[in-house]
């Protein structure tokens, strides 16, 4: 089952756990109101199960591929680590599955604080667009992750301030609904 907390005010290095003290632990109950869902699969057979199918078709995620993080295997791999650690916003959903290692996606929530999600192999989740997110290895420094899209990939990512996109908008009134 999927991992989530409070993060701490540290600049430590991104790839630690970085959770508050006392701990401050997440629902999935409470991921899910702001708009983050979550699947555990079985990894090992991704390319023939029938589940992540099944998901597939209801979700309508039509497009995948593979992307393999570590040094060996990511072309400017410095460079993609802190592009992703940026805090950003998507115009479309973020569907990710993990096939092998493990890392971190850190949400805000509806008080602008920090969520640290720990995602490790099996994990699926979608992030919603709109929502203020980033990615960071953990200290494996190794994660092997499908990315699906509904339709074809978009891959441009929006650094913060980005509230003037009408998906942000939309996202934040979602949220509101919720309260």
């Amino acid at each position: 089952m999927v991992e989530a907390w409070y993060m701490d005010d540290s600049a430590e290095d991104q790839r630690k756990p970085h959770r508050c003290e006392p701990a401050r632990p997440v629902s999935l109950d409470k991921l899910q109101q702001l708009g983050v869902f979550y699947w555990k699969l079985d990894a090992d057979k991704y390319e023939d199960d029938p589940e992540l199918e099944k998901i597939r078709k209801e979700k309508n995620y039509c497009w995948m591929d593979i992307i393999t993080i570590c040094k060996d295997k990511l072309p400017n791999y410095e460079e993609k680590i802190k592009m992703f650690y940026e805090e950003h916003l998507h115009l479309d959903d973020e569907i990710r599955y993990i096939l092998d290692g493990s890392g971190y996606f850190d949400v805000r929530d509806k008080e602008d604080k920090w969520i640290r999600i720990f995602m490790e192999k099996g994990d699926m989740i979608t992030l919603p667009a709109g929502i203020y997110h980033r990615f960071t290895l953990d200290e494996t420094n190794y994660v092997k992750a499908m990315r699906l899209f509904v339709g074809e990939p978009v891959w441009t990512a929006y650094n913060r301030p980005a509230d003037h996109f009408e998906i942000r908008g939309q996202y934040l009134q979602f949220l509101t609904q919720r309260a």
